[in-house]
């Protein structure tokens, strides 16, 4: 197989993947993501507390805490994948290091957030420190873990737009080869 049939082989399944991933409202991401933080939030919060946990709701003392899919965050989570699955030429290796390395980020800053979150359960300003946290908070949570990404491993292009710039590149070298030999 030739670079260029293995750089738009590569192009198409990294596009499928995104599809596959986005299907059914983000099930394969929220089906992965959902039972980890809630794990990881149990054994945080049983380091302070006794902690009782029964499906996606913790308990402990007075205070009961459901993790919802807002909670989980998937959407952000989505949002990283197709940045770094829509930018081209990026080796695979680099690829998967850049994935772990955004997905393992945004992961720990959420579960922060969630727990900053939660001692504020019940107040009179927990649903506006919500809103602050899961608006503007997350928000700049991607743009931070996206540009740490970039910049720890080296990546040059532009998602989306480095991709729609070389399958240009193709159209326009398939039209000169075209009237190349209709011109024979």
């Amino acid at each position: 197989m030739n670079k260029q049939s293995k750089k738009i082989l590569g192009l198409f399944t990294r596009y499928a993947a995104l599809i596959l991933l986005g299907l059914g409202n983000l099930y394969i991401i929220y089906k992965i993501l959902t039972p980890l933080t809630v794990i990881v939030l149990n054994i945080t919060l049983s380091i302070f507390t006794s902690p009782i946990l029964t499906d996606n709701v913790i308990q402990f003392g007075t205070t009961v805490i459901q993790i919802i899919p807002a909670c989980v965050a998937g959407s952000a989570f989505y949002l990283l994948l197709i940045l770094i699955l829509s930018t081209a030429d990026v080796k695979p290796e680099t690829r998967a290091k850049a994935i772990i390395t955004a997905l393992a980020m945004f992961f720990v800053l959420n579960i922060l957030r969630i727990l900053i979150l939660i001692p504020m359960a019940g107040t009179s300003y927990f649903e506006t420190a919500h809103w602050i946290f899961w608006h503007i908070i997350s928000t700049i949570f991607v743009v931070v873990v996206w540009i740490s990404v970039v910049k720890i491993h080296k990546i040059k292009s532009i998602p989306v737009y480095s991709d729609v710039k070389y399958i240009g590149s193709l159209i326009k070298s398939t039209k000169k080869t075209k009237r190349k030999k209709k011109h024979k």
